[in-house]
């Protein structure tokens, strides 16, 4: 009897202990959503993994594909990637030269990550939107990435309290009733979550693949919608399940 006890005990203080499971977030945030007459024409970029609420950071290796996408030409970034830090880990940062007005679509796709506590790979197709001097047309278009969420809310120029939309798309059709979680990017851990239920927020979009969040306050918020691969990855000998995230990242400003 005092056996088991003990063991009882030994189970759950392992469960007590455990850390909650975070969800993970690809990261691609621009130092300015909106560049207009008189700003600093250069938008420095930067690319990491993290768990952004809790401020825990991944090690991202250089990505797969880094590109932009601004009236329909696209332009490899791939080779302008530099080395940094986010959260203690390694991350990646460039900087652009806007030199005309337009919608700019930043994205990356990284290389499968192996997490082990999930026993599966990750892929998260990130992605964040820029627009400069006035231009906002195009923003509601499609990259063609192999999972994306597709913007029906301007992704820049939004409010605090402003509802947020998009639609999730897996091989170019949208996924019915997809899970979306929601983090907030919190960076000076100004915010402390009363229960581990509110570090990430997740809603189901509808049949149409449609979801719809109003952020209370202003930052940077990412939306990560997860699917399961149409195909599975090797690691040690065996097929492992790979989860692809269609992730966009978007900023919403402090009303003055």
């Amino acid at each position: 009897m005092k056996r088991c006890i003990a063991v009882i005990i030994n189970m759950v203080l392992i469960v007590m202990t455990c850390s909650p499971a975070w969800p993970h977030f690809g990261m691609l945030i621009p130092s300015d959503t909106m560049v207009l007459q008189g700003d600093d024409r250069t938008i420095n970029l930067t690319l990491s993994f993290s768990h952004p609420f809790e401020m825990v950071g991944m090690q991202l290796v250089k990505p797969k594909a880094f590109e932009v996408l601004t009236a329909g030409k696209r332009q490899d970034l791939l080779g302008s990637l530099k080395k940094t830090q986010v959260m203690g880990q390694e991350a990646w940062k460039t900087a652009f030269a806007v030199r005309r007005p337009g919608v700019y679509m930043f994205y990356m796709e990284p290389e499968p990550y192996w997490e082990p506590a999930e026993d599966s790979f990750i892929v998260h197709y990130t992605k964040t939107v820029v627009s400069a001097f006035g231009d906002d047309e195009g923003w509601d278009a499609e990259i063609g990435l192999k999972t994306e969420i597709v913007p029906l809310s301007k992704p820049f120029g939004l409010y605090a309290g402003n509802v947020f939309q998009g639609i999730v798309k897996f091989n170019g059709k949208p996924v019915p009733f997809a899970r979306v979680e929601v983090e907030y990017y919190n960076v000076n851990k100004e915010y402390t979550a009363p229960t581990d239920y509110m570090i990430t927020q997740t809603i189901k979009a509808d049949g149409n693949g449609v979801f719809t969040y109003a952020a209370p306050v202003s930052g940077w918020w990412g939306f990560a919608a997860l699917n399961s691969a149409d195909y599975k990855l090797s690691r040690a000998g065996e097929e492992k399940e790979v989860e692809l995230g269609a992730i966009i990242w978007v900023y919403f400003h402090a009303m003055k």
